[in-house]
């Protein structure tokens, strides 16, 4: 049996042996489950002047929003599920892309946005508005949803930050959540996409939608849907096609027009038995890793502004497989900027002092 300390004229310190030069690390260094949960263990930097006064290039947002799903709820707990399903701390590397992201990258987490529960309008009010603050410092919103209603307000503040450029959206999901309303209700998860066109945010012909499948939206959802001259790929095609094609099709349709893009991730793109943790599960998705290799070509070849990833919720989510998809997926757009700034394209706007403190 190993000798218990017992000299108290020394210290317990210096008897337990604790008083050695024992190296301290920094809270970006620890472990993920030590300290407060922040993406990536990145700074918490929620001021708007701070932000923009270290030049942040990509700022994590939390909406922690569920109350417009037609379905099962759990989606306000994705954004902090999102943070935490993480195993990595301090610099990483991209081995897909060769390139350390948070080195050539200023990135932070902002925080969430003020949300209480059971008051749909109230919610979406600051998502804009912490989404509308955070652009206009010249940093790209990653947003961390929340049921895919949050899509409305956080798109509408960065395509009025980036007025009069324009933006388009390319959106991965199950469904086209382009229905006039849910049973009444114009601001449900199903109806996002359909208010930002008819509110004039983005232009039907800006949108392109890939890996939509099974049994809605009915026929006059998609006849609306041609009339306004959305572009679309079901599921059938990438499994006719493959992967590879419908996504390079996807972004030359992505980059004909629009000055910008912002990249929609409905989590329930990806296969159910893949991704089991979402309000909506719809059999029959894509893989992780062909939606994690189409957000990298994506965002390495458009002008990103802004982004969201949705529908996250974990008390469905086995294992948090959901849950690391998610983060992942927000990494792999990190790391596509990050080679972007690289090679020498820009990546932050530069936005005049007073858009970005009105």
């Amino acid at each position: 049996m190993a000798e218990r300390p017992h000299d108290p004229d020394r210290g317990f310190a210096a008897a337990n042996g604790w008083e050695g030069p024992f190296e301290e690390f920094s809270d970006y260094e620890l472990p993920t489950y030590v300290g407060p949960t922040t993406f990536m263990n990145l700074p918490w930097i929620t001021d708007p002047a701070e932000l923009r006064r270290q030049g942040v290039d990509v700022a994590i947002i939390g909406a922690p929003f569920d109350d417009a799903v037609s379905h099962r709820p759990g989606a306000r707990f994705g954004p902090r599920a999102i943070r935490e399903a993480q195993y990595t701390s301090g610099s990483i590397n991209s081995l897909q892309l060769g390139v350390e992201p948070f080195e050539v990258l200023k990135v932070v987490d902002a925080g969430d946005a003020n949300i209480v529960p059971a008051w749909i309008e109230r919610a979406h009010a600051f998502i804009y508005r912490k989404v509308r603050e955070v652009a206009a410092t010249g940093a790209i919103p990653i947003v961390l949803g929340g049921d895919h209603s949050i899509t409305w307000p956080s798109a509408t503040a960065v395509a009025e930050v980036r007025a009069p450029g324009t933006i388009g959206i390319v959106h991965f999901d199950a469904h086209a959540d382009t229905a006039n309303d849910d049973w009444g209700v114009l601001a449900g998860h199903g109806t996002p996409m359909r208010r930002l066109i008819e509110s004039g945010a983005v232009k039907g012909k800006n949108f392109v939608q890939v890996g939509l499948r099974g049994y809605w939206p009915p026929v006059e959802t998609f006849e609306w849907m041609q009339e306004q001259g959305l572009r679309y790929h079901f599921m059938h095609e990438i499994e006719e096609r493959g992967a590879e094609a419908i996504v390079a099709q996807a972004i030359e349709e992505a980059l004909d027009g629009p000055d910008f893009i912002y990249l929609s991730v409905d989590i329930d793109v990806i296969d159910p038995g893949l991704a089991p943790g979402t309000g909506t599960p719809e059999p029959g998705g894509m893989l992780t890793r062909e939606v994690l290799r189409a957000i990298r070509q994506i965002v390495g070849a458009v002008d990103l502004v802004g982004m969201d990833i949705v529908e996250v919720s974990p008390p469905y989510d086995h294992a948090e497989t959901t849950a690391m998809a998610a983060n992942r997926a927000a990494l792999e757009a990190i790391s596509a900027l990050a080679v972007r700034r690289r090679d020498g394209t820009s990546v932050r706007w530069d936005p005049p002092v007073e858009r970005a403190t009105r």
